[in-house]
């Protein structure tokens, strides 16, 4: 089973390396951008920078990244963080 305890740093590390690119800081929020290369499909992704996320931000985040199933998204993420 994929862990669920991710801080926010290591989910904008994992993003980062799949083409999210940082936008910008909003007191303790990081705001992201991406855009599909094939489709062009614009996406803004925003993840609190705290130590441990909670899983109902977890699975905003994992529903504005796009993810179709919750837990294949959390194991994505701890497979590459």
């Amino acid at each position: 089973m994929a862990s669920r305890d991710f801080s926010g740093e290591e989910i904008v590390n994992v993003l980062q390396k799949f083409g999210y690119r940082h936008d910008r800081t909003r007191g303790d929020h990081a705001i992201l951008k991406y855009t599909h290369p094939e489709t062009g499909e614009k996406r803004t992704v925003t993840v609190p920078l705290h130590d441990r996320v909670r899983i109902g931000t977890l699975q905003n985040i994992a529903d504005q990244c796009g993810a179709e199933n919750f837990h294949d998204w959390c194991e994505w993420i701890d497979e590459h963080r």
